[in-house]
């Protein structure tokens, strides 16, 4: 890349209103730096408890899905494996609310399903999304990442607004999942 080529980088992200990106595998530590970041960020911004706080939960289970759902490869890492566990986090402010984008690979299979459960939880009102999140915590089984499915559910709940999602095909095995959460 060339310098010219970083400053270009820096005007676009500057007139996205981005206030905070990261791009490369996601960690434990990294989760708790991102929210450290994020908390100097809304000090540095005077906003308002209950928008810190949707924020803040939004943000953590939109972490912790990229951190449990990285797809762990049996064969030796190669720079191709690295990337396929590397995600991409970007947090922008806009005017009255803020928009929390990531983007990770995912087995098409797996997209396939991840599509249907998001449609159906784009297609719920407020009162439905909350007793879906409580049939599936009852119903549901831990899996062995230690998640109940929840994370999305929860995602739409506390930001209170429809996922904006869309998966990009990359191969016959995998596709790179974006996802765009408004928080008002």
């Amino acid at each position: 890349m060339s310098l010219k080529n970083v400053y270009n980088l820096y005007r676009t992200m500057e007139e996205g209103n981005v206030i905070l990106s990261f791009k490369g595998i996601v960690t434990s530590e990294l989760l708790t730096s991102v929210l450290h970041i994020m908390e100097a960020k809304m000090d540095s911004l005077h906003e308002a408890p209950r928008t810190r706080k949707k924020v803040f939960n939004v943000l953590v289970e939109c972490l912790q899905n990229l951190y449990h759902h990285v797809d762990e490869s049996p064969v030796p890492v190669t720079k191709d494996i690295l990337e396929r566990k590397s995600a991409l986090v970007l947090i922008v402010k806009e005017h009255d609310h803020f928009i929390i984008r990531t983007g990770n690979y995912l087995d098409n299979e797996k997209a396939i399903d991840l599509q249907e459960k998001l449609k159906i939880i784009n297609s719920m009102d407020k009162e439905e999304l909350r007793e879906y999140y409580q049939l599936s915590l009852n119903n549901s089984m831990v899996s062995n990442k230690g998640t109940a499915g929840l994370g999305m559910i929860d995602i739409a709940r506390k930001s209170g607004n429809k996922l904006d999602f869309e998966f990009l095909k990359i191969n016959e095995e995998t596709s790179f999942f974006c996802l765009n959460v408004k928080i008002d």
